[in-house]
């Protein structure tokens, strides 16, 4: 953690905006690829495909992280779509396609993308699509593991003036992070993921460092955690119905606990940023 939080306090110093886009609902809830500002992408913007529910703004929003090997377009299929039709706008990243990076599976966290987040959030609160006091953070892996940085107290949170209100990670990476969120979080992990396992995502929840020291009593927002039986990496991920190894790992789609994922998201969705009313 400390050679990130050298990394984070120096991106935290660089500037963090967005450029205008008209963003009005769209007649159907067909994604929109846009394009936004990005000072360390270079000459490329970043780019995301944008989702708007049906009916009248402004919505709570919510920002959507991939994970190492990209597969954006993939979140955006299973997850953004959904959470449109919930009521929420939602804006998933391509966080390395702009910058040419094919995947980032063995090298760790990209520090370029560290202030991705924030920069998709500073881009949604200034439409009129958009409740600004309502927009929460949901990452996938590595993904997950930069959702919770953006929550967790520290410089990168505290450099952004826009705040996130609620995050979720799905099986997140979670050593070597401290827990001290200033937002509720949630933990959505499979007991046999054998990448990010789920031990070390416990003891985050339950306020045990990586040498099983608790932290301070009464630091940090809640972290909620839950654990799916049977389930392993990727288990909302439905090309992987036929179990496949990756850099060692076994990646398995499990529908019981997608489908368990599916209501838990919903439901600390609804009570942390609000939304439609609840569903059947």
């Amino acid at each position: 953690m400390t050679n990130f939080a050298r990394i984070i306090a120096l991106l935290a110093a660089l500037p963090i905006w967005g450029a205008g886009l008209n963003i009005a609902p769209a007649a159907d809830s067909a994604p929109r690829l846009i394009e936004f500002e990005s000072p360390l992408a270079g000459p490329q913007a970043l780019q995301g495909y944008l989702r708007l529910p049906d009916g009248p703004g402004p919505s709570p929003a919510v920002v959507m992280l991939h994970g190492c090997g990209g597969a954006w377009r993939g979140i955006d299929e299973r997850w953004g779509k959904l959470l449109a039709e919930w009521g929420y706008v939602t804006l998933t990243i391509d966080r390395f396609g702009t910058r040419g990076i094919t995947n980032a599976c063995t090298g760790g966290l990209p520090p370029q993308t560290l202030n991705d987040a924030y920069r998709a959030l500073n881009f949604l609160v200034g439409q009129s699509s958009v409740d600004p006091s309502r927009v929460a953070v949901v990452g996938f892996s590595q993904g997950a593991m930069l959702a919770l940085l953006s929550v967790e107290r520290g410089q990168l949170e505290r450099s952004s003036v826009e705040k996130f209100r609620a995050a979720i990670g799905f099986y997140p990476p979670c050593v070597g992070l401290k827990g001290n969120m200033t937002v509720p979080t949630l933990i959505l992990i499979g007991e046999l993921d054998d990448w990010t396992p789920a031990q070390a995502c416990r003891n985050l929840a339950e306020g045990r460092d990586d040498w099983g020291i608790s932290r301070e009593k009464g630091q940090g927002s809640p972290i909620e955690i839950t654990v799916y039986a049977g389930a392993y990496h990727d288990f909302d991920v439905p090309r992987f119905r036929t179990p496949e190894k990756f850099l060692g790992h076994h990646l398995e789609f499990n529908e019981e606990a997608r489908d368990r994922s599916v209501d838990a998201l919903r439901k600390f969705l609804y009570a942390t940023i609000g939304g439609k009313e609840k569903q059947p």
